[in-house]
């Protein structure tokens, strides 16, 4: 494994993060802790959850952050793990609703709190944004809960960068911390966002790339390796696809991508996999890709990706396909 340290903290995290997106889910507590474990023994320790994940699921709430408290707990691990958790998600029920307001940031902090088991958290993602609300009254309440000690550093997932910006000039002219990372929808293969039915998400674009060139902020993205596009196409053709994902990520340029994709791979010894991956992880800032896996044999994939460093040149070969 290789190591990372988040600009603008003191948070040393792994160069893959483990999304966990199914724990309690999809797996269930002994299929959780497997992989929990087999992604510490791989030499992880940077995990992305929500307060949201499984509230989809009638009668179920958090059951992500739950899990991983479990097992925090359990394996005594609270120290040597970095936990990422987001909030201040709209209910699903009503997602025209923002919930940004300080109750709500700190309801949704203290309830995280509870289910991960923890006394702070290291890493708190704003889920959401709400334009209507001045940046200025969210930084704040951010900067209360610093302060009260219950989280540590924040993030922000699916916000604008022209919002981002904001919040980072108003940091600075109030001389209070702000955003130290962002995790917007991002992998090698370029996502149609008018193709995604959730337009409360924002993906990496142009201008987000030039942001963070300039500002040098992190970028912790999920869906970072496209629900497995270019292994799915690879081994299976168009035929490989899910239907729900072909009008995100079928387009001719993705296409084309895939024999660079493939060149690179045979030129490292590697997967399409390792390529998609390190495209992100080779960045000229850092960028630490939310992997979602569900099996060993997933996690092992990714986890592998960290041995290919690509360069700038091979990073615009793939850009420009």
């Amino acid at each position: 494994m290789k190591y990372v340290t988040i600009p603008k903290t003191d948070l040393q995290v792994s160069q893959i993060c483990l999304g966990s997106v199914e724990l309690g889910l999809s797996l269930a507590k002994d299929q959780s802790f497997a992989l929990l474990d087999a992604f510490v023994a791989g030499g992880g320790n940077f995990i992305d959850t929500a307060h949201v994940y499984s509230n989809w699921i009638p009668n179920t709430k958090s059951s992500s952050e739950k899990m991983i408290g479990q097992w925090l707990s359990e394996r005594g691990l609270h120290k040597q793990i970095i936990v990422g958790t987001k909030g201040a998600h709209p209910e699903l029920a009503t997602m025209h609703v923002s919930r940004l307001s300080r109750a709500d940031i700190e309801q949704d902090i203290n309830e995280s709190l509870e289910y991960l088991q923890a006394e702070s958290i290291d890493l708190y993602w704003l889920h959401r944004d709400d334009d209507q609300i001045p940046v200025g009254n969210i930084i704040d309440a951010l900067n209360e809960q610093v302060s009260a000690g219950t989280i540590r550093y924040f993030g922000c997932s699916n916000w604008k960068i022209s919002r981002i910006q904001e919040a980072l000039d108003y940091a600075v002219s109030k001389g209070i911390q702000s955003f130290v990372a962002n995790q917007p929808l991002w992998s090698l293969a370029t996502a149609n966002m008018d193709a995604i039915a959730d337009k409360t998400l924002v993906g990496m674009d142009d201008a987000g790339k030039a942001f963070h060139k300039r500002t040098g902020m992190s970028v912790i993205p999920y869906t970072s390796q496209a629900k497995g596009f270019f292994t799915k196409l690879e081994a299976s053709g168009i035929d490989g696809i899910r239907a729900s994902d072909k009008g995100i990520y079928l387009s001719e340029s993705n296409m084309q991508r895939l024999p660079r994709v493939q060149e690179l791979a045979k030129k490292y010894d590697g997967t399409v996999n390792d390529i998609a991956l390190a495209y992100l992880m080779s960045q000229p800032f850092t960028t630490i890709p939310v992997v979602g896996c569900r099996t060993h044999e997933q996690l092992t994939a990714s986890l592998n990706a960290v041995n290919v460093t690509l360069t700038s040149d091979e990073i615009a070969y793939l850009d420009n396909a």
